[in-house]
């Protein structure tokens, strides 16, 4: 495999690591995706800093909730040295409650991330999610739709 193929793979790898960490709770794989100081932007959903700091945030997330799936694809790759842009879809359906199938969220968007080639191989030092679609539904009505007692 050329050096070409081979970081196109490396790269390709930590986008499914990233989504099989989440999904499996898996946090030290999902560890495994960070330089040490990473900056992530996830818009409203916050701005974090740090491999540690990410990574428990995703943990608290999604510890409590039922299964999530986490699909990445179209991932593009245009590495420059030790330096890579990587652009991916993902799309993301989470059953916010165990044991609830009727509650959950479904998120389609794109990771916008640089990947650094390290010591230990390739891994993301920048992301910024970008949501293009949230749809949602719940068993439990939002209270202002309850009728007054």
């Amino acid at each position: 495999m050329s050096n070409f193929q081979e970081d196109h793979a490396q790269i390709s790898d930590v986008v499914v690591r990233y989504a099989t960490g989440i999904d499996q709770r898996d946090w030290e794989l999902l560890r495994t995706c960070w330089t040490p100081d990473v900056e992530a932007d996830y818009g409203s959903f916050g701005q974090f800093t740090g491999a540690d700091a990410l990574t428990e945030v995703m943990a608290r997330t999604h510890e409590n909730m039922g299964p999530t799936f986490h699909r990445i694809s179209n991932i593009a790759i245009r590495i420059d040295g030790d330096r890579a842009a990587v652009r991916s879809y993902v799309h993301g359906v989470l059953l916010v409650t165990p044991d609830d199938p009727a509650n959950w969220v479904d998120v389609i968007g794109s990771y916008e991330d640089i990947f650094l080639r390290t010591t230990e191989g390739w891994r993301i030092s920048r992301r910024v999610a970008r949501t293009a679609r949230t749809l949602t539904a719940s068993t439990t009505p939002p209270a202002a739709q309850l009728a007054p007692e």
